[in-house]
């Protein structure tokens, strides 16, 4: 019963032409967040590539460090 006093919030337009801002701000949205995902993808590869650069300097310099071993 409580469900049903929610319903008024609910709104249905018999003209269906007030549909057509909310689909635009539903695609402005969705092509926003796709720029977004690129970017944090973009920036992720870089901070991969400068790890792994920076961990082959830091085993390159420890096994610089360590004497041979016989």
């Amino acid at each position: 019963m409580e469900a049903v006093l929610l319903m008024p919030f609910l709104y249905f337009p018999e003209d269906k032409t007030l549909y057509i801002p909310a689909v635009a701000s539903l695609l402005v949205c969705i092509f926003l967040c796709y720029l977004a995902f690129r970017w944090i993808k973009k920036k992720s590869a870089e901070q991969e590539k400068a790890t792994h650069e920076l961990e082959q300097r830091i085993l390159a310099e420890r096994n610089a460090k360590q004497p041979p071993s016989h």
